[in-house]
């Protein structure tokens, strides 16, 4: 390849990338902020002109983004963002339903969506945050204090995004030695104990009164073990994807479920509780997918940096025992290159195709995208507040955040189509798509982060000592020193 050849692959126009496009991001920002104006006022005050710095400063920052120095890098006091943040009345739900309903309307969204349904915890140093506690990290392995949060994310081609979430409070937190912490942290008091199956359930059903087109819904091994959801499921005709654990069993003859008689002469209660009465041998999940007759498929998951992801799947139709019920299922089994096997049960029509089995499953590829952007690239893991209300209102604008992103990916590759002959230049059949880093690095042209002067500087050093010893002052005030110098 000639030097002038090397030098036309790095021609930002013909990536539709053009540098006189970019500053325009910002005029889109600031509308994309406008258009959701009215789910930050209330009855007594407007809220709105605080959400656009807010949103901008997520985007544009690259960590520590705390309510005081996203203050800073927007021009606002830090107790105004705090103010705003945590105490301020402005309707999260309303925020995330106006996301839901332009999903919605989008014309290229109308086909081919997945909802996905997942927690995500983040490490909290002690126990005076809302939902705060010693707790299992699933994605790590092991018990640690943290918060969790459960969590709806969508995926369809290039989108993906959270759309919904709740925060899990463990059950111990609605004890009444925990009554004064509840309302010191503003936990609703019409808050009662709700497992997380449970939180997934009332986000799903929200998210389809709402009519979000969605084809399926996918789950991890939490949720997928819950035969009780997987009935509230077929119930309301979602077709879901539930990864199960290994050991799950399953019949390849429909079993007869009834009460048996209670033997004369026995002991204690009578029998009330259904069992399984006449069928072959219950199967777990690892013994079918270890049959030597398995029928593998070689079926292609997604593209990857190196070329395609493709794995071996293979499916049976299978009865299981859901919620005290006979219920026929797919079993399908993905075996990886490494041999690793998942198993996830589905109400998938009979006639479903494999391959339309294994798309569905594979998106849930895409949670994982949606936890790590909305940490890694949106700041959700650095919420500093402690208090119900503030968690509600960062998940709602990191929730904002994400969604400005995903639209401005679908428009700019709409409004600045590529250079056909890149396929060609580089043999292959796809170009990569804007990443979140890409759209990131865009805004912060369009908007640059102030440059720290001296003069600012020393106003930050200043601002920071007389808030020290405001706060000291404060808790000489509350608790005077009795104690003795050393």
């Amino acid at each position: 390849m000639t030097r002038e050849a090397r030098t036309e692959l790095f021609e930002p126009n013909r990536w539709g990338v053009s540098s006189a496009a970019i500053p325009a991001l910002a005029g889109r920002l600031q509308g994309f902020c406008q258009r959701y104006g009215g789910c930050f006022r209330t009855a007594t005050r407007d809220a709105s002109p605080y959400a656009q710095p807010y949103v901008s400063a997520l985007l544009r920052m690259e960590s520590q983004r705390t309510f005081t120095n996203i203050g800073r890098q927007v021009g606002m006091p830090g107790q105004t963002i705090q103010h705003f943040m945590t105490n301020s009345p402005w309707s999260a739900a309303d925020v995330l339903r106006q996301v839901r309903q332009e999903i919605a309307a989008r014309a290229e969204l109308q086909r081919g969506g997945v909802l996905v349904l997942d927690e995500s915890p983040v490490k909290k140093a002690g126990t005076k945050t809302a939902g705060a506690a010693r707790q299992w990290k699933g994605r790590i392995g092991h018990v640690d204090s943290s918060q969790v949060g459960t969590f709806l994310a969508y995926a369809n081609g290039p989108v993906w995004t959270w759309i919904d979430g709740e925060l899990f409070l463990p059950e111990h937190w609605f004890g009444p030695e925990l009554a004064d912490e509840r309302k010191r942290l503003g936990i609703p008091p019409d808050r009662t104990f709700q497992t997380k199956v449970e939180l997934g359930w009332q986000m799903l059903r929200r998210v389809q009164a709402e009519g979000l087109p969605f084809e399926a819904v996918g789950c991890d091994e939490l949720y997928g073990r819950s035969g009780w959801l997987r009935a509230r499921l077929d119930e309301a005709r979602i077709v879901y994807l539930a990864n199960v654990p290994a050991d799950v069993r399953g019949y390849l003859e429909p079993p007869r479920l009834e009460v048996p008689e209670t033997p004369p002469g026995h002991t204690g209660p009578r029998f009330k509780r259904p069992r399984v009465q006449a069928a072959g041998p219950a199967l777990e999940a690892r013994a079918l997918a270890a049959r030597p007759e398995t029928a593998w498929q070689r079926i292609r998951v997604r593209p990857v940096e190196r070329g395609e992801l493709a794995d071996d799947f293979a499916a049976w139709g299978v009865w299981t025992i859901r919620d005290d019920a006979v219920a026929q299922e797919w079993l399908l089994v993905r075996r990886t290159s490494q041999g690793k096997c998942s198993y996830t049960l589905s109400n998938a029509p009979p006639d479903t195709p494999l391959a339309r089995l294994a798309a569905l499953r594979c998106q849930r590829y895409w949670v994982e995208r949606a936890n790590q952007d909305a940490k890694s690239e949106a700041g959700w893991d650095e919420l500093p507040a402690q208090k119900y209300r503030a968690w509600e209102h960062h998940l709602a604008l990191t929730i904002l955040a994400t969604w400005f992103v995903a639209e401005t990916k679908l428009d700019w590759a709409h409004d600045h189509p590529r250079d056909p002959s890149l396929l060609t230049d580089f043999a292959i059949d796809r170009l990569p798509d804007l990443s979140v880093a890409n759209v990131r690095s865009m805004l912060r042209a369009a908007l640059p982060l102030p440059d720290l002067t001296a003069d600012r500087a020393a106003a930050l050093v200043v601002e920071h000592l007389v808030n020290r010893t405001r706060s000291r002052r404060s808790r000489r005030q509350r608790q005077p020193y009795t104690g003795h110098d050393p």
